[in-house]
């Protein structure tokens, strides 16, 4: 996919700042930079990460999302993600992967979202050519082994480095972490490329939200940087120390707005049977923050699996009963009583 030049950002749009956080100085290790790590996950939760190393591998998945987006939508909805909240289906290899545009709600007024995109298990990848779980368009197998794999491995890498040093920053034993989040267990870990169409383009309007307000389970993205944040499985581990916080995704303001919007995601989730609650036992810092807020509630009773397939069955359209539908898709956002 060739790289478009868009025009400027407009002046007078708010936006928001972030500590732009090296991995190559957190990989080795580097105490100061550990600290402003430290700082962006427990103020606010996002952050910008550069030297990666994922480039390369980004530039093909962007190919294969546009690729895999031009093929005939009756070809698509061969993958259409069910309507049971598994973004890999349960029983049926064709009840996963894609999602249309307008399938999911963006608030509790049912208005429909705008975005497609296909999603890829890190299961899947890592097993390739084995199929672990489910089949995929050719589009997607054709790069299977030369882009997603080692976009998928490098990605976990980089996750994992992530999820080790706020391990030691937590007081938590070596692996603890990492230990909630296993490479040989299925989970909702997953590759996503998304396509948003440009404002104007069909039922598309400047006040149509493409992804409602949520948590994950404005910044603006700067060249040969990802934009990092923590979701609810971290701040419900740390007992409310790690933020998990709000976002959304809206149409490109000022000139941009007549330019699709591509994105490309990596969600590193906990294994399907890990419980959601704050690990009090194994760290006396996270102990001491869930007795400084009683009124909140850090043990959910929710595996990974369960709480993952609740959010995402309760804003598929098809689903919707009304306003109460919605609310049971959210995450701690939703509810103070939880972080």
């Amino acid at each position: 996919m060739s790289v478009l030049t868009l025009p400027s950002f407009p002046d007078d749009v708010p936006t928001h700042p972030l500590l732009i956080i090296d991995y190559q100085l957190i990989a080795a290790r580097d105490s100061h930079e550990i600290d402003r790590l430290w700082e962006a996950a427990t103020k606010l939760g996002f952050w910008y990460l550069k030297n990666h190393g994922v480039d390369e591998e980004v530039d093909g998945m962007f190919d294969m999302g546009a690729e895999t987006m031009k093929l005939p939508l009756e070809e698509k909805i061969r993958f259409e993600q069910g309507d049971d909240g598994m973004s890999f289906g349960r029983n049926s290899a064709f009840f996963i992967r894609y999602k249309a545009a307008g399938a999911n709600a963006v608030d509790a007024t049912g208005r429909l979202d705008t975005v497609e995109f296909i999603n890829i298990a890190k299961d899947d990848a890592l097993a390739w050519p084995k199929q672990a779980r489910h089949a995929y368009p050719s589009t997607v197998n054709a790069r299977m082994q030369s882009t997603i794999t080692p976009f998928v491995r490098k990605s976990l890498e980089v996750n994992n480095t992530l999820l080790d040093v706020l391990n030691e920053r937590l007081r938590l034993p070596p692996g603890t972490l990492l230990a909630k989040h296993p490479m040989e267990e299925y989970s909702g870990s997953e590759a996503r490329v998304i396509k948003n169409p440009p404002v104007g383009h069909g039922s598309v309007d400047p006040q149509r939200l493409a992804i409602g307000s949520h948590t994950d389970f404005g910044s603006l993205p700067i060249p040969g940087h990802a934009i990092c944040n923590l979701g609810d499985a971290m701040a419900i581990f740390s007992g409310g120390i790690l933020r998990s916080n709000l976002h959304r995704v809206v149409p490109p303001p000022g000139q941009q707005a007549a330019f699709e919007r591509w994105s490309l995601v990596f969600f590193t989730r906990p294994g399907n049977s890990v419980v959601l609650r704050a690990l009090v036992e194994d760290s006396d810092l996270i102990a001491q923050a869930v007795a400084k807020a009683p009124e909140k509630s850090f043990d959910t009773g929710s595996t990974s699996l369960d709480w993952f397939t609740r959010r995402i069955k309760n804003q598929t359209i098809n689903n919707r009963q009304g306003p109460e539908t919605w609310m049971a898709s959210r995450g701690t956002e939703s509810n103070p009583a939880i972080v």
